[in-house]
């Protein structure tokens, strides 16, 4: 098994654990080959039978994952193999069901910020424990005049409940850690400074456990079936990204930074800045 092949992925083994760090620099976003790279990683660990447990953390100690590359939408032909994989799902969707549906348990370390296409990773996961001083999480995809594509809706929905689902899609704000514990988003918030020891503790119980445990506990506890959920979020996706608002608001995103550490520490205040300096525009075109 070759898992020293990726450019975006640092993967090692150590008795029954894989630690998969994300390192796509500057900032995590998720490009067309980070996605490549998770789709061939996984595909190539849901074979092992001697790993028993997964864990995602990031090489940026600011970002898990930022959000999907804004640029990725020039690349969907290239990617249209990938996407083709899964007929339930589209191509971002697809990350998050593989997660879901992986054998291994999978746990996301999250010491730095998830957005948007991040967020939807982190829910997808099987479990997500987070820096209680550092950790933050938004979906925050309507800053760009969309909504979620990546199954957002729906993990946040069977996460958090609707009411908070929508509250939480419709502002686009960034939450803490305990915020997110406490709306059941992720499992808990653990000190910074504890988290690394706290996650590698969950993960080496769950590995020393027998396979066929691990394998009955998956099985009893499944993901839900989401399926027509996740075609409606498709459709109301790509009618949205179509039009010219998002292209507008995605534009002069890249123009302040965003997709840089600086543009991004921020990036609610930046999107909303952009977005009240197109309504004056429009407004003053009338």
């Amino acid at each position: 098994m070759n898992l020293d092949r990726y450019t975006t992925l640092r993967v090692g083994l150590d008795d029954g654990v894989a630690r998969i760090i994300l390192d796509n620099p500057p900032v995590n976003v998720l490009s067309g080959t980070l996605i490549r790279e998770l789709h061939d990683a996984l595909a190539t660990l849901r074979d092992d039978g001697l790993v028993r447990v997964i864990v995602f953390s990031s090489a940026h100690p600011e970002f898990f994952i930022a959000h999907v590359d804004i640029h990725i939408l020039d690349e969907m032909d290239e990617l249209r193999e990938i996407a083709g994989r899964n007929p339930d799902a589209n191509l971002f969707q697809g990350v998050g069901e593989l997660l879901r549906h992986q054998p291994q348990v999978t746990i996301v370390k999250l010491a730095g910020k998830a957005r948007a296409g991040g967020a939807e990773f982190v829910a997808a996961a099987d479990m997500t424990f987070a820096a209680r001083e550092t950790a933050g999480i938004g979906q925050s995809e309507v800053l760009m005049g969309i909504v979620p594509g990546g199954g957002g809706t729906q993990y946040l929905r069977e996460r958090v409940g609707r009411n908070r689902a929508l509250e939480l899609l419709l502002t686009g704000d960034l939450v803490d850690a305990e915020t997110a514990a406490a709306y059941g988003w992720i499992n808990r918030a653990v000190p910074a400074a504890e988290l690394d020891a706290f996650v590698d503790g969950v993960a080496q119980k769950i590995a020393g456990l027998s396979p066929e445990l691990i394998a009955a506990a998956k099985r009893l506890v499944p993901p839900a079936d989401l399926t027509d959920g996740l075609r409606a979020e498709d459709d109301a996706w790509a009618e949205l990204v179509r039009g010219e608002l998002p292209a507008r608001l995605m534009t002069e995103a890249l123009k302040h930074g965003v997709q840089t550490p600086a543009g991004e520490r921020d990036l609610e205040s930046v999107m909303r800045d952009i977005a009240a300096t197109i309504g004056k525009a429009v407004l003053d075109l009338r």
